[in-house]
């Protein structure tokens, strides 16, 4: 008999569209894997669906969660990404693919990653913490990098160039989040790592993906197809082993389970931490399955591998 998987899609926060693109590319590619594929959808609105479009309630979703073998959960960003999804799961004793509450919850906060990240010896850029009672008095000194503390796709990302365009950053970041990351900018390339967690407790690292991009590598720049991803990243011994070196380590002091992309700026001193994605993009054109790609792993052999990992 066929294995059951659900795949969900959607969600209650900015990258909703975003979601479903993975989510529907997941399906198709899983029905090809010889999947049963049980398809939900969460609405903006929260509401859930079933693959016809026929709305259920939550307690009937879980029902339908219920009878699948294991879930694939691909939302990007809070209310999903964040763990909650995770929660769901685990409180109704359904197995999952992907990272737990801790890591899903950790990994979109961005502050709470760099406090992750400064304890393993692992550089980030210098920040500070906006609340709406402390951005008020925040002056404009140099440039800086605007952005919520938990969304994801780059999202209410600005650049702050000049002191007339830090106001304008904060309300799109708070408009996403209460709070706000104001970053100093860093100079150096782009570059992403994707780790691959096994049962067993093994590492995969895939070939690193640089993102060469003029200017910032914002929402329209990811999705716009202007950026230029080159895989494997064109690096030397030493920086490839300190960018692998300190995914992994992010990646194990997390808690992260099945993949995640953690994303650099390599720098003239080193690998500076950008962000950790535990559901990072998925669809067969995304950085993730990319990187496998390159490494002989094609997109239905990645989402196999990663379902049978949960199946055991």
């Amino acid at each position: 008999m066929r294995a059951r998987v659900a795949v969900i899609g959607g969600g209650q926060n900015c990258e909703h569209d975003v979601s479903l693109a993975s989510a529907a590319a997941v399906g198709e590619a899983l029905e090809s894997a010889g999947y049963a594929v049980v398809r939900l959808t969460i609405g903006r609105d929260g509401a859930w669906r079933q693959g016809d479009g026929c709305p259920v309630d939550l307690a009937d979703a879980i029902h339908v969660l219920r009878t699948c073998d294991v879930a694939v959960p691909v939302l990007h960003g809070p209310r999903g990404e964040d763990g909650t999804l995770a929660a769901l799961c685990d409180v109704a004793g359904i197995p999952y693919v992907g990272s737990g509450v801790l890591a899903g919850a950790l990994a979109m906060d961005k502050w709470a990653t760099k406090l992750v990240a400064a304890d393993l010896g692992i550089a980030t850029a210098p920040g500070v913490l906006l609340t709406p009672s402390t951005a008020p008095a925040h002056r404009w000194t140099h440039p800086v990098v605007v952005k919520p503390v938990a969304a994801g796709s780059s999202q209410g990302v600005t650049l702050a160039g000049d002191a007339a365009s830090l106001a304008g950053a904060l309300d799109a970041a708070f408009a996403l989040d209460h709070r706000v990351l104001v970053e100093d900018v860093v100079t150096g390339r782009e570059v992403d790592v994707a780790v691959l967690g096994r049962p067993d407790g093994s590492r995969t690292v895939a070939p690193a993906l640089e993102i060469v991009v003029d200017g910032l590598f914002d929402f329209a720049t990811k999705y716009g197809g202007g950026a230029d991803f080159r895989i494997p990243a064109d690096l030397a011994d030493t920086e490839r082993k300190e960018l692998e070196d300190a995914a992994v380590a992010m990646f194990d002091a997390l808690g992260c389970a099945g993949v995640a992309r953690i994303d650099f700026f390599l720098t003239a001193d080193g690998p500076v931490l950008n962000e950790v994605n535990t559901m990072p993009g998925f669809t067969e054109q995304s950085q993730v399955p990319k990187m496998f790609a390159a490494a002989g792993v094609s997109y239905a052999e990645l989402l196999d591998l990663l379902v049978r990992d949960v199946l055991g």
